[in-house]
């Protein structure tokens, strides 16, 4: 343990007496440690000292005569030492003369700690003992660190090794430790329940920002609790930036000493190198959910479920929706972990696997909404079937797999194949290598309308989905029967077509639904 002053008050063989009225000094400075002692009888010694040492004087620049005591002086020096941050003020007394009652005065005023030190005791020997102890309390961290260090290597070799190391280190450390995964979910933690919310939300989701930057990154965390002051946690990336495998967080990080950060980086590294091999198994498991998915699509039904079963548990039950996402650039293992990380929540009902650049979701009715969170999470288009039977799985590929193109050209986060095929068969040849077709066939249109600030366009398209009633169309516009009548006349003068038969008048909303 570091020296305090309250430590050097209590040596016997420095016989210090504390003259400040210890009512008058806030609370815990006694305790406050000190790093180093030093001595002047500078007047202004104050640039030549670092927070938290102790001063040591004779006096001699109070002067020896008592009776010209100026008080403004001894209190303008203790005002510079107590700016200066020191712990404490040592009067080697009967040096020079007897401590001074003004600077007494002065130390209680601004709630500095005065120690007098006996005559026959030296400074050197008070400098001395800061020393000794502090060097004790460094050799004593150290040897406290290699020990840790060396528990916590033990730790590492057991058939949970991650958990058992992060166990030990929040034994070490006497606090809460967690680990939030590639996922952003809270993996492990210790003590289990250790950390109750608000805090708790706080720190996994200024985890899971972390790693949606994807950067190697350390963080400091004032987390509010629900009762008593905000606690500091740090959070510490793990992985390599760009393949980011979680973030270890620690509590009540802000008492960490050398040692505690030696032991801290030691974790650090051990849980990285647990979650690198994970990622191997991660990767090996991901082979095999592949073989699976496209046996599955295959129609060989029965191998999948026999391996799902002996893996991760039964396959998805009737109904089933199939949803497809493209992989994020960066974050397809993160990608893989948040689907295992659902899956195993379920007992293995809910099956995915990688297909090339996609990443296909095999999902109970009930649970189609992981589509909304892969969407959310990364940021992806997602393409989602009807509800149907295992076995119709390759029909209900290929209904999300048209979802998804359909997603990607909308921009929207999720497309339902329930929604576009309600459009009819026409919304799906109306493709994105349609539209330059579609838009030289609506250019007359398009550029008339530019020119001359009408609505014939907008009078073409309402008029085909009120097939071709006019009357119903110039309700719907707001205007006469017989101006609809003339700007389709003018409509299919400059498109050059017939617009009452039913193939033209099916080619022109093809165009418009391929513009759209």
């Amino acid at each position: 343990m570091k020296p305090t002053v309250r430590t050097l008050l209590d040596r016997d063989d420095l016989a210090l007496t504390l003259r400040t009225d210890a009512a008058s000094l806030p609370d815990g400075v006694l305790d406050t440690p000190v790093p180093w002692v030093h001595s002047s009888d500078l007047d202004d010694p104050a640039p030549f000292l670092e927070h938290g040492q102790v001063l040591l004087t004779t006096g001699t620049q109070f002067g020896t005569d008592a009776g010209h005591d100026d008080p403004a002086a001894f209190d303008s020096y203790v005002t510079r030492l107590r700016e200066a941050g020191i712990a404490a003020l040592g009067f080697g007394t009967e040096v020079v003369r007897a401590t001074p009652d003004l600077l007494v005065e002065a130390c209680a005023r601004h709630g500095l700690p005065l120690l007098e030190v006996p005559y026959r005791v030296p400074f050197i020997r008070v400098a001395r003992t800061i020393a000794d102890l502090n060097a004790a309390d460094a050799n004593a961290r150290q040897a406290w660190a290699l020990q840790a260090q060396r528990a916590i290597s033990l730790a590492a070799l057991r058939p949970d090794g991650l958990g058992a190391t992060l166990t030990e280190l929040s034994r070490r450390l006497d606090t809460w430790v967690g680990l939030v995964d590639s996922a952003g979910a809270l993996d492990r933690e210790a003590p289990v329940g250790g950390l109750g919310q608000p805090a708790l939300g706080e720190v996994v989701g200024e985890a899971r920002s972390m790693l949606r930057r994807g950067q190697r990154a350390s963080r400091t965390l004032e987390a509010a609790v629900a009762v008593g002051r905000p606690q500091r946690m740090t959070l510490q990336t793990l992985g390599a930036g760009g393949a980011l495998r979680g973030v270890l967080v620690i509590g009540d990080s802000a008492e960490l000493d050398a040692a505690g950060r030696e032991v801290v980086t030691a974790v650090i590294a051990l849980a990285g190198l647990a979650l690198e091999q994970n990622r191997d198994l991660d990767r090996a498991r991901g082979h095999l959910r592949s073989g699976l998915l496209r046996s599955m699509l295959a129609g060989d039904i029965e191998l999948a479920a026999g391996v799902s079963a002996e893996m991760w548990g039964p396959l998805p039950q009737d109904p089933v929706r199939v949803a497809i996402s493209d992989l994020p650039a960066e974050h397809d293992d993160r990608m893989a972990e948040f689907l295992e990380l659902r899956a195993d929540e379920k007992h293995g009902r809910l099956f995915f696997g990688r297909d090339g650049e996609q990443v296909v979701v095999i999902a109970e009715d009930a649970d189609q909404a992981v589509a909304d969170e892969l969407a959310a999470e990364f940021d992806v288009p997602v393409g989602i079937s009807d509800a149907a039977a295992v076995a119709d799985l390759a029909r209900l590929h290929e209904q999300a797999t048209r979802a998804l193109e359909r997603s990607r050209e909308t921009g929207t986060g999720v497309t339902w194949f329930d929604d576009i095929s309600r459009q009819g068969v026409l919304a799906f040849l109306a493709r994105t290598d349609a539209r330059a077709v579609a838009r030289a066939t609506l250019e007359p249109l398009i550029e008339y309308d530019h020119a001359n600030g009408t609505a014939l366009l907008e009078t073409t398209r309402t008029w085909l989905e009120h097939g071709g009633q006019f009357d119903a169309t110039a309700q719907e516009l707001g205007v006469h029967r017989h101006t609809v009548r003339s700007r389709i006349a003018l409509a299919e003068k400059l498109l050059g077509r017939d617009l009452s038969g039913f193939h033209a008048r099916a080619d022109l909303w093809a165009a418009l639904l391929a513009t759209e």
